[in-house]
């Protein structure tokens, strides 16, 4: 890549785009998502159950930025089972957390107040509390020039260089009344749109990329096109970004909007496809999971093990007696038996007072979509 490309002043949003180069795609984008948010609306507690795929979303979105942990690992580190964990790799799964943090708040107050500057403000402060990055105004809109590249590179050796910081209030104001549209031809388009531009805007100091992305499951909810912001996209863009950097310099250098825009449709197209599989995975290994658990427990609480255990793939026995809201003799019988019949596996064995910690593999290899243990 050469560069350094500069925002694309008078740019946004495009004057015209190439439709019929999209239209073919967009039937497909529209008919695979409605697919895949009604296996969703029709899951049994879809948040608990597809909580791993959450996670996962935010281990790629972050992992595109730079990040180097995999989910098993941050679950891991959050349920205790890692000793003296390294500081990247604690840092990477401090992210990982906030990641889930923001979006859980956003999700909650984007379908009353739209995605508004001041809901990305307030966003970007959870995701960047006590992180690295935390010395960048977190919640605050940069105040001076930034530039991407390689890190610590100086501007003139940059891929891209945003709108000057003196611009960047006018240019939010733009992209916000671009947002709150209702007139345009297409929401899916206009969400391509969103995204980029937000991309090139790149308002804050830090954290715009993990923002930026969060921002299509976002708009997806608040726009009723799904019923929750379960969607993950982060996949594709971390298997082709190289293509994903590129396509979004295309659009300042060349005025490609429509490549780009054509690349973000395949993106729906396949993650949502990918997304239901899993899905479906995950709703099988849930109904599986819970007539075997009844049958081998024979426990009136074993409902509750389950579904603790689809939303803590990895847990600490502690954790699991104190959370699960099951009897403290019986929680610890529950976890003997699973364990012992291998619906779950032991990490570490307890010792005095240090908990065991389990993992239950069949939802971490779909999650992952490798094998675990």
């Amino acid at each position: 890549m050469s560069g350094p490309v500069t925002y694309h002043l008078g740019g946004f949003p495009p004057q015209s785009l190439d439709w019929s180069r999209l239209i073919p795609l967009l039937g497909r984008a529209s008919a695979a998502l409605a697919r895949y948010d009604g296996l969703v609306t029709a899951m049994p507690n879809a948040a608990v159950l597809l909580s791993p795929l959450t996670t996962q979303e935010a281990v790629l979105s972050s992992k595109i930025e730079g990040t180097n942990v995999t989910m098993a690992e941050v679950l891991e580190i959050e349920a205790g089972a890692v000793e003296n964990v390294a500081e990247p790799k604690r840092a990477d799964a401090e992210e990982i957390r906030n990641y889930r943090r923001a979006l859980s708040f956003a999700a909650e107050a984007v379908r009353g107040r739209g995605l508004t500057p001041h809901l990305l403000r307030e966003t970007h402060a959870l995701l960047m509390d006590g992180v690295r990055g935390r010395n960048m105004t977190p919640g605050a809109f940069r105040t001076e020039q930034n530039w991407i590249g390689k890190a610590g590179c100086r501007v003139e050796v940059a891929i891209f260089v945003p709108i000057p910081q003196h611009l960047l209030g006018a240019g939010l104001e733009a992209w916000a009344r671009y947002v709150a549209s209702v007139d345009e031809p297409d929401q899916l388009v206009q969400l391509a749109i969103i995204h980029a531009e937000f991309e090139a805007l790149h308002p804050f100091n830090d954290g715009n990329g993990r923002l930026g992305r969060m921002l299509i499951p976002l708009f997806l909810h608040a726009r009723g096109i799904l019923g929750g912001p379960s969607f993950y996209v982060s996949g594709y863009f971390e298997q082709r970004r190289d293509e994903y950097i590129e396509r979004l310099r295309a659009i300042s250098r060349d005025g490609e909007w429509t490549g780009w825009v054509g690349f973000f449709l395949r993106a729906l197209i396949e993650q949502a496809a990918d997304n239901q599989k899993k899905a479906e995975l995950i709703l099988e290994l849930h109904q599986r999971i819970q007539q075997q658990v009844a049958d081998l427990t024979r426990s009136q609480f074993a409902p509750r093990a389950v579904s603790f255990m689809f939303a803590r793939p990895i847990f600490s026995s502690s954790h699991f007696v104190d959370k699960a809201d099951i009897p403290r003799e019986t929680a610890h019988r529950i976890l003997r038996v699973l364990r012992d019949d291998g619906v779950l596996t032991a990490l570490r064995q307890g010792a005095g007072r240090r908990a065991s910690i389990y993992a239950f593999p069949e939802l971490l290899n779909i999650a992952e979509g490798r094998t675990f243990l």
